[in-house]
């Protein structure tokens, strides 16, 4: 069967251009199941990815035909994206650890014609597609291929969904962020024309491959004809570990969240010594506490440190250097200017341009990278895809970002918080109300509500639930493993704590700010009540708003 035509704006182009100027050259660094690095050039990339692609193209299946795609990064994970990217079925990519009942819910929402999985992986009994099927070095192999379609489509445009990325939803459910061939290759040409990376590069990627910033190493590293160098989930766990893997890969960037440093920083800041073929660090999904940071810094002398900010609906916006030294009376990094291509304007509550130094106000981003909408959910993409606040009658929409940001004395901008109830937990983002959601559907709680808590330097989620009736009881630890059945680990609450009322504000909504001072103060309120709670008054705060837990905000997370 012909294969559909890809325009010249597929993400399949883009990544494996360099397999026609240096097919030789590594695409994608990896250890295999000991341990030992293996390279994988671009030539045998693009050779597997056709093999998939044949295979798939096999199936039948018509140009926008869903695929979901659970595997960790690694050469054929990438070439299963590609072979998807070539015939137009967008790819929706899952990690291992995704608990079932979150991958059935992506499931239900997306109906994706094919489930592949990395052929280790055993099936999912749980999870209903009408196609499966497994991958690996040696190809795709079909278990049950899905019902043939009537092929409506002979081209893959530009415009064209290239991939859908689940993030934590406001609702309680995830949320599919949709980005088109277009906005994808448009930001990764960006990435080259500010020369992220280069050609000889050896860049490592730390994220789970269902997070943007997974998707975002995998097109930087490729785009550039550098080197992937995915990081096993198991180095990841210690220090020494991971810097040996770094070490021996001769990585030359790394991308992950500050968190990822955090181990070796505090255990093991020699081992850093042996990084001598790294040049540049790109961080991004979460606050790098400055103390942090300096040491970081001071052990990696001379080691170029990015800040990168931005959402999954954009898949980031801008990347900005970090001063070498950090000046000493720093108190937030600066988010700079958007990366090329785009701009970032900030608006105050009165629907105002603000470009005066000090001056505070949405960020709102002027990009042609931006997400096609949510999967199946107008009225939030209308919500955060917007008229143009400085000149609407042209139609053009903008990303409405939620992020707060105060104007520096060079124009540039530092971020201060979110107008939402969104926060950042290791990287990933993290609506509360799915947090919420999960517990409120527990027996006898009423309402609940998620904060993060300052503890030991860096911030844990923790949640208050209030029960029905006085007699109720919570028990928590059955509370806390349907949070791990239902959730994410990095969305399961440290604890749940069983309150009486949860406080409020004057315009009565949840007063975050409160509800985590109580919750961080170990004598507050016992996990499970004594005896029956009294009523109680609520408590009432004049000051309204999100908690600011993050200085920087790459997908997240998103997704990613």
């Amino acid at each position: 069967m012909e294969r559909p035509l890809a325009s010249a704006d597929n993400l399949y182009r883009l990544l494996m251009g360099p397999a026609a100027v240096s097919p030789d050259a590594p695409a994608v660094v990896e250890a295999d199941q000991d341990g030992v690095l293996t390279e994988v050039s671009y030539r045998a990339l693009d050779v597997l990815t056709q093999q998939y692609a044949d295979v798939l193209n096999g199936l039948g299946l018509d140009v926008g035909d869903r695929v979901v795609i659970e595997a960790d990064t690694s050469a054929p994970a990438v070439a299963m994206l590609l072979a998807c990217s070539l015939l137009g079925l967008p790819f929706v990519t899952v990690s291992p650890q995704t608990p079932n009942a979150r991958l059935v819910s992506i499931v239900g929402s997306v109906e994706p014609a094919l489930h592949a999985r990395a052929g280790h992986l055993a099936r999912r009994e749980s999870v209903e597609v009408e196609g499966s099927a497994y991958f690996g070095p040696a190809g795709l192999v079909v278990e049950r291929a899905p019902a043939r379609r009537v092929r409506r489509r002979r081209a893959v445009l530009a415009t064209d969904t290239a991939y859908i990325v689940f993030t934590s939803g406001s609702t309680g459910r995830p949320k599919g962020v949709v980005m088109s061939h277009r906005a994808i290759v448009t930001f990764l040409r960006a990435m080259l024309h500010d020369r992220l990376a280069g050609p000889g590069d050896r860049v490592a990627s730390t994220s789970p491959l269902q997070f943007d910033f997974a998707l975002f190493g995998i097109g930087v590293a490729l785009a550039a004809g550098a080197a992937l160098v995915p990081v096993r989930r198991e180095d990841l766990g210690s220090p020494r570990r991971m810097i040996g893997f770094l070490r021996d890969a001769g990585v030359t960037q790394v991308h992950g969240v500050p968190s990822l440093w955090r181990p070796v920083l505090r255990h093991d800041p020699q081992l850093l010594a042996e990084l001598r073929r790294l040049r540049s660090v790109v961080f991004a999904g979460e606050e790098f506490p400055l103390p942090e940071l300096r040491r970081l810094q001071q052990t990696l002398p001379g080691v170029r440190l990015v800040n990168g900010y931005g959402a999954t609906e954009s898949m980031a916006a801008s990347f900005t250097d970090v001063p070498d030294p950090l000046p000493a009376g720093l108190e937030r990094l600066s988010i700079g200017h958007a990366h090329a291509g785009a701009e970032m304007t900030v608006v105050d509550e009165r629907g105002e341009v603000v470009t005066e130094p000090g001056g505070i106000g949405e960020i709102y981003l002027r990009s042609p990278c931006l997400f096609t909408g949510y999967w199946n959910d107008p009225e939030a993409t209308a919500a955060v895809l917007v008229p143009d606040p400085v000149e609407s009658r042209h139609g053009q929409k903008v990303l409405r970002t939620g992020d707060l940001a105060r104007v520096g004395a060079g124009g540039d901008l530092v971020f201060v918080g979110r107008c939402d109830h969104q926060v950042q937990i290791r990287g990933n983002r993290v609506e509360l109300g799915e947090v919420e959601g999960t517990l409120t559907r527990l027996p006898s709680v009423t309402a609940a509500a998620a904060v993060l808590v300052p503890r030991a330097g860096d911030h844990v989620l923790m949640a208050a639930v209030v029960l029905d009736g006085g007699q109720a009881r919570l028990d928590v630890r059955a509370a806390l493993a349907v949070c791990a059945r239902e959730l994410p680990a990095y969305m399961v609450p440290r604890s749940v704590r069983v309150v009486p009322e949860l406080p409020l504000t004057v315009n009565g909504k949840v007063d975050r700010e409160v509800l985590a001072r109580q919750l961080a103060s170990p004598t507050a309120t016992p996990t499970t009540p004594a005896a029956p709670a009294a009523p109680a008054v609520p408590t009432v705060s004049g000051v309204p708003g999100p908690v600011a837990t993050s200085d920087v905000r790459l997908a997240t997370n998103a997704n990613a």
